[in-house]
């Protein structure tokens, strides 16, 4: 029992992502509402379930309701940037993960939820690795 306890503290920890970095590309994409989760994972050929994958969510909201929220997605780990200009504000929620079909379902839902709680609408994922 011991020897498995040091073994992974031993074992080298993973960097978390950045969810900014610049050599990250699209590697699935959900942007149809009708096709699942599952489906969009199925079907992509450069995404990589092992590894960490920025989870990005399309967002419009009125800009009234921006800064709340920022502030609710925040107190899970997602950073909300504005991707464009205009009214509704065009926004990227976005947070770094392992990827897997019940995390994108649930993600999902979430952010459909308080798009439509907020005035606002959500269009849909991609997902980005390096």
């Amino acid at each position: 029992m011991l020897n498995r306890l040091r073994a992974l503290w031993r074992r080298p920890r993973e960097m978390p992502l950045d969810v900014r970095d610049p050599d990250l590309v699209v590697v699935a994409e959900a942007f149809d509402l009708a096709e699942a989760d599952s489906a969009v994972l199925a079907r992509s050929e450069q995404w990589r379930a092992e590894e960490q994958a920025v989870l990005r969510h399309h967002l419009v909201l009125p800009a009234r309701e921006v800064d709340r929220a920022r502030e609710v997605l925040a107190q899970d780990g997602w950073t909300l940037v504005e991707s464009g200009q205009g009214e509704p504000v065009p926004l990227h929620a976005l947070r770094a993960q392992r990827l897997d079909v019940l995390s994108c379902a649930q993600e999902r839902s979430r952010m459909a939820g308080l798009a439509q709680r907020l005035g606002g609408d959500w269009l849909g994922w991609d997902a980005l690795q390096t």
